[in-house]
């Protein structure tokens, strides 16, 4: 494994995948029963911009830095941006939540935060970056095993992040296939797979292979930076979310349009729809 996320930190599509990941997290906590978060590629949960490594590819100027000390955010934004800003409490942006500490932060006393890394080295960081927080379980091994290993949750409700590095060209059918025990296990998961849009002839086999899942829903969003026909480029990034919870579409309606406006490079667009409409 090669993959380290910390180049990545804050770009344009951790802004999308970690927004919305805060949505579902918000929309699951208005009802009181627990539920457990599970991350299956969790990295390292806290990222510095000023590090070496996002410094050496500056991606997150691309992506986060371009929402930092605007006054026009979207009420929908604030979860997200408040977890920023007390990470930042002087007011400069240097350090970044991955999906772990969001989670962390954003779920209550009653929830469980369920997180495992393949990699070595990230996981020992992130043993350390979540120590002192008793509601956080880290598991160091392969997260296609996941959903098999921890599903079904004794909360009886579960959130699912599926967030591969996609170095292999098998990963998009593991993701589904992951995606399918998932709802096997546990029909009721809230499950997002977050992917690049990037190889439109890939993409259509995985569109097929999600729509096989047996997911009793599923929507499809996707935030683009680039033109869908731009070459060699990473043009945007999706997120499939299974049993997405009432009133998530239409936040998205409301967060999309602004976001694309925001974070477009040559140019910005989403798009949404039903890859498995609800029967």
């Amino acid at each position: 494994m090669n993959y380290r996320h910390a180049f990545h930190a804050g770009n344009h599509a951790d802004v999308f995948k970690h927004l919305t990941l805060t949505r579902l997290i918000a929309l699951m906590s208005r009802k009181e029963q627990p539920f457990a978060y599970l991350d299956t590629h969790a990295g390292i949960g806290l990222y510095d911009l000023q590090g070496d490594q996002a410094n050496r590819t500056g991606e997150y100027l691309e992506g986060i830095a371009r929402l930092w000390g605007q006054e026009d955010l979207p009420a929908l934004t604030a979860d997200y941006m408040n977890v920023l800003h007390e990470m930042n409490p002087d007011g400069q942006l240097r350090y970044y939540p991955g999906s772990p500490e969001l989670a962390r932060r954003l779920t209550r006393s009653q929830d469980r935060v369920l997180l495992n890394e393949k990699h070595p080295e990230d996981g020992v960081l992130l043993k350390d970056n979540m120590k002192g927080d008793r509601r956080v379980a880290v598991h160091l091994g392969e997260g296609w095993h996941v959903p098999r290993a921890l599903l079904p949750v004794a909360e009886k409700r579960g959130l699912m992040l599926i967030d591969p590095p996609f170095e292999q060209l098998d990963e998009m059918q593991r993701c589904a296939a992951s995606l399918k025990e998932a709802i096997g296990r546990m029909r009721q998961t809230v499950a997002a797979i977050w992917y690049p849009v990037k190889d439109q002839r890939m993409l259509r086999r995985f569109y097929q292979d999600l729509a096989g899942t047996g997911a009793p829903k599923l929507l499809r969003v996707e935030l683009l930076v680039h033109p869908l026909a731009t070459p060699n480029s990473l043009n945007g990034s999706g997120l499939a979310i299974a049993n997405p919870p009432w009133g998530l579409e239409e936040e998205l309606r409301e967060l999309l349009p602004w976001l694309s406006k925001k974070l477009g490079q040559t140019q910005g667009g989403w798009q949404m729809d039903w890859l498995i409409a609800e029967s």
